[in-house]
């Protein structure tokens, strides 16, 4: 049965599956991603897991996989299919793609994870149908993709999509990124859980806590929540300013608190446009799940790039 490899590499683990050409899932698959034993390993890591992917595919299926989709953290050079960057993993200047197609023998398609994951949003989640979507999951951090006509922008050097860099606070708190400010260090799932766990005087406190606490009334905790929702909605409608998309997507750990936090951020972004259109502002829909169904669709139109890719389904 004709297939691809989607594998999707995180900072502690790595998801994977085999795809087939009606887009059905064939194989699923997790591993550890290793780094603790560095940089080189997680390389040696992801290889080794690539070949049991295609392993299994030869036992089980009864051919090779046609091609792989893969997505990786970081800064990453999806022409050059190099992984230029990445902070939680170590690594430098990887020439991953080249290494798994080797390791292969089939073309492989590199890409960012966030950007891989707005990918499978855009065309068979959320944003399904929109031909213009913004994708922002928050989390440890704050990325975004661009969605335009069923592709993602990555930008003339591979940086499109970076909302998190937004200053929405100029002078405020230092962030890693050398600038003061931004959008991450007020809104994403680990600076809520920061300002909450401050708060309340719980070290351990996170971002579901605050939640939950807002949910049940406590007013510090509203007022933490409030102060992120309203930094994330500077960030939203300085994208939207410069974007204008039709559907405004919302992931992350911070998005699982659902209404929670919908209700109160459409009306900040709803307060604070003017001449801008309000776009559909709307959950993920496809979870952690959305780098390996993303990665498979890059795979997919590595082989067909004159046809429509298969419709991943979760």
């Amino acid at each position: 049965m004709k297939h691809v490899i989607a594998l999707d590499v995180g900072g502690t683990g790595m998801k994977a599956a085999l795809v087939a050409a009606d887009g059905s899932l064939l194989h699923r698959a997790r591993r550890a991603t290793g780094r603790e034993r560095g940089p080189d390993a997680v390389v040696e890591g992801i290889l080794d897991f690539a070949a049991a992917l295609r392993a299994h595919g030869v036992q089980h299926l009864g051919q090779e996989a046609a091609a792989a989709g893969v997505a990786v953290p970081g800064i990453v050079d999806e022409e050059r299919g190099i992984a230029a960057y990445a902070a939680n993993l170590g690594w430098r200047d990887v020439p991953l793609r080249d290494l798994l197609a080797e390791r292969l023998g089939a073309p492989v398609a590199l890409g960012h994870d966030v950007r891989t994951g707005g990918l499978a949003e855009g065309r068979i989640g959320a944003g399904r149908g929109a031909d213009r979507f913004l994708f922002v999951p928050l989390g440890t951090g704050i990325a975004g993709a661009i969605g335009i006509d069923g592709r993602v922008e990555a930008g003339a050097h591979g940086f499109a999509g970076e909302i998190g860099h937004i200053v929405v606070r100029p002078g405020g708190l230092d962030c890693p990124c050398g600038q003061r400010g931004c959008l991450e260090r007020f809104a994403s799932a680990s600076a809520v859980s920061q300002a909450w766990a401050e708060a309340c005087g719980d070290p351990d406190a996170d971002a579901a806590d605050c939640a939950k606490a807002v949910e049940s009334g406590d007013a510090g905790a509203q007022t933490v929540w409030q102060e992120a929702v309203d930094a994330l909605a500077d960030g939203l409608v300085t994208a939207l300013t410069l974007l204008d998309p039709r559907t405004l997507i919302i992931g992350g750990g911070l998005a699982e608190a659902g209404e929670t936090l919908f209700a109160p951020l459409r009306e900040a972004v709803q307060r604070r446009v003017t001449f801008q259109k309000l776009p559909l502002i709307v959950p993920a829909a496809l979870g952690d799940t959305a780098g390996c169904l993303g990665a498979g669709l890059l795979a997919w139109d590595l082989l067909n790039t004159s046809t429509t890719s298969p419709e991943v389904t979760a």
